[in-house]
């Protein structure tokens, strides 16, 4: 018996494998390539993938086809010059793989079915090979679901092997084992918040999977601990939250806040939706006690000033705060994982994203004053030092602007990779609804992404989030409300930021830039270099040039600060920096 693989593009037989007589069903590769054909496995730059990280598989040589009849676009997106080979050609499939250790490759999917979580865009398949490693697991398959909190999560649906025994009164046992298995072979984003356990996957009259057919997970789908009622009202009112924002029906107080599917940005949440409440506490709080009734004995209950808004990020420290900037989506989440890498002797405190009036319009000036008036509640003097990450460090030059024309004194600015905004444009409102659009949909398919170019300019947003749901790109139930409303308030902060009038300031900015460019995919051989000035992005317009420090960062903007290993290194700058401020 033999598994060939290829597409049409291809002269649909491209690799082959042959089973061997001790074959013990664990895993089917596809195979080598067959003779006068080549394979690689690129990332999203057109580079090669370590062996045995999963890549999009581009195939050579000389059984690609030409392109396809009549459609010279598609042609171009599909059809490349080889970087690699002089003359070839490589067609890239859009299929995922992997090299096992014997050098056969191991098929994962599409990269159609990408989901993006967090800012991160996983491939289901890879967490699906690694799951079906584990003893208990015969079948599995990964989605991307909305719980009840209106929260993207990965769900993992298992069918189970008789070694996993009966899940009666088992609780979260099947969760809790598989949570390990997979912490231990995957990074945190990839591992799914809940594990369903079904008899069989559900499949179509076609034979494949029926997505609409699996179950939403219940609580027994989760990682929860033996269950002991909350005890007082601190722990009572935690575990409300918890199971709001978590989607979990019942909260224990033995429960751990990131063993339930808990994450930055719901960390963000939780500790505003608390503060409200008057309950005090910090995010370094809740990474060093996760558990409800460990965070709950370190919690003060009290009536909260007017500052409540503000997240208490790290809060205590010798040296003057850091005010974090939120940036156009009003998301500091990344700041939590941040500032846990920092080794500066300072508080750390995240900004709200200031309120928007429906009827006036806000503007950078307005938003500036009224996140200082949060920031004086903290620090009433100066010296001020600022952080900001993209469109977040334009709205922390507004408020240094604001705060030097009232004689106070501000030491230092990190600009976490943002460039001087150009002149305003109609477009730029276009691409935020296109990107928009893209981010919440994660990777779509040519048939999708043809149809969002085309209706961007004619479509409301509402209109195109309605269009992603009804080609299946995004769930069912997926939230559309809350899209269009974070939209809103994004475009209405990206329309502030177009007539802001960036003045010359007399500070020095510490420009923490990205390395790479951002980009889905870059043949190596059509990536240009950044020119000299790029490092400064253009600030040396109206700051002195000299006082502009450029600080290269590994990763693009996106994985400077979501890859742990960049953000790393982007903390230790910072830190380095910040403390050089004060010598």
């Amino acid at each position: 018996m033999v598994n060939a693989y290829g597409p049409t593009e291809a002269t649909v037989c491209a690799t082959i494998w042959t089973c061997p007589a001790d074959f013990n069903g664990s895993v089917v590769p596809i195979g080598r390539p067959i003779a006068n054909t080549r394979v690689y496995l690129l990332d999203g730059h057109g580079a090669p993938v370590p062996f045995g990280a999963v890549g999009e598989l581009y195939i050579g040589g000389a059984g690609v086809a030409r392109g396809y009849l009549n459609r010279p676009e598609l042609t171009a997106e599909r059809f490349i010059a080889s970087p690699f080979v002089e003359g070839d050609r490589l067609y890239r499939t859009g299929d995922l793989a992997r090299y096992l250790p014997d050098g056969n490759l191991e098929f994962l999917g599409r990269n159609d079915d990408q989901v993006k979580i967090r800012g991160y865009r996983i491939e289901p398949g890879e967490i699906v090979a690694r799951l079906c490693e584990h003893a208990w697991v015969r079948e599995a398959v990964v989605l991307a679901r909305q719980n009840g909190g209106g929260h993207k999560h990965l769900i993992a649906y298992v069918v189970c092997a008789p070694e996993a025994g009966s899940d009666e009164g088992g609780g979260g046992a099947l969760a809790g084992a598989l949570r390990a298995h997979l912490s231990a072979r995957l990074p945190d984003y990839m591992v799914p918040s809940a594990f369903v356990r079904l008899a069989a996957l559900p499949l179509t009259v076609n034979g494949k999977l029926d997505r609409n057919a699996l179950p939403a997970p219940s609580d027994q789908a989760y990682a929860l601990a033996a269950y002991q009622l909350p005890q007082g009202e601190v722990e009572t009112a935690l575990a409300q939250i918890w199971a709001e924002l978590l989607g979990v029906e019942r909260i224990g107080r033995n429960d751990h806040f990131f063993e339930l599917g808990g994450y930055s940005l719901l960390a963000v949440q939780m500790l505003g939706r608390a503060s409200n409440l008057g309950l005090s506490f910090s995010a370094t709080d809740l990474f060093r006690a996760p558990v409800l009734k460990e965070l709950a004995s370190q919690i003060c209950l009290q009536v909260q000033p007017s500052n409540s808004a503000v997240i208490s990020v790290r809060p205590n420290g010798s040296q003057p705060p850091l005010f974090f900037v939120p940036s156009g989506f009003g998301d500091c989440s990344y700041v939590l994982g941040l500032a846990a890498e920092m080794d500066a002797d300072c508080s750390v405190y995240a900004l709200p994203w200031p309120p928007f009036d429906d009827v006036r319009p806000p503007t950078f000036e307005a938003m500036a004053a009224e996140v200082i008036v949060a920031i004086k509640q903290i620090q009433p003097r100066g010296p001020y030092r600022f952080a900001g990450y993209s469109s977040g460090a334009i709205l922390a030059y507004a408020i240094a602007e604001r705060l030097l024309s009232s004689d106070e004194v501000v030491s230092f600015m990190a600009f976490i990779d943002v460039s001087l905004p150009g002149a305003s444009s109609n477009a730029s409102l276009k691409n935020l609804a296109r990107e928009f659009v893209l981010d919440r949909c994660g990777t779509l398919r040519d048939e999708y992404r043809e149809v969002l170019e085309r209706d961007t300019e004619q479509c409301s947003i509402s209109e195109l989030l309605e269009k992603a749901q009804q080609t299946g790109a995004l769930a069912p139930d997926h939230d559309l409300h809350s899209d269009v409303s974070m939209y809103q308030r994004a475009a209405a902060f990206q329309r502030a930021l177009q007539s802001y009038r960036i003045p010359s300031l007399p500070i020095e900015i510490y420009q923490f830039y990205a390395s790479e460019p951002l980009s889905r995919w870059v043949p190596p051989d059509k990536q240009s270099g950044r020119d000299a000035n790029l490092p400064k992005l253009g600030w040396d317009l109206v700051v002195d040039a000299g006082a502009i420090h450029a600080v290269p960062v590994p990763g693009n903007h996106a994985t400077m600060v979501s890859n742990p290993e960049n953000r790393q290194v982007l903390a230790h700058a910072i830190s380095t920096a910040l403390i050089g401020t004060l010598e």
